[in-house]
């Protein structure tokens, strides 16, 4: 498991969010660079974001989902093309941050 994590539960359906593309950014300047990318799988997660053996350093991250595909895919509409959560690594601690999402709303917070 890398040393961020992240899962998407679709509140409108109850159910996991499958198939969701995800890309991990670290902000270096004004510039954010990408450090990994997945999809989110049948139980709407991704626990290899990169490799396990990758130690991020210190710094402000961005996970960003891309929210518009998956609700097309499914001919929802929605009004967030994508959703964007900024955070920041303190320390070499594992970050689970999860995504709950629906058609014209989310929420975040720091999981376990």
């Amino acid at each position: 498991m890398s040393q961020i994590t992240t899962h998407i539960l679709d509140t409108s359906k109850g159910s996991p969010a499958k198939g969701v593309n995800v890309v991990l950014y670290q902000q270096h300047g004004d510039n954010w660079n990408e450090v990994g990318k997945g999809m989110t799988n049948e139980d709407g997660r991704i626990s290899d974001l990169f490799t396990k053996e990758t130690e991020l350093v210190t710094g402000i991250y961005k996970l960003h989902f891309d929210t518009k595909r998956y609700f097309d895919e499914t001919s929802v509409e929605s009004f967030y093309p994508f959703v964007e959560i900024v955070f920041e690594i303190k320390n070499d601690r594992h970050y689970h941050v999860p995504l709950l999402l629906n058609p014209f709303g989310y929420s975040t917070y720091r999981g376990s």
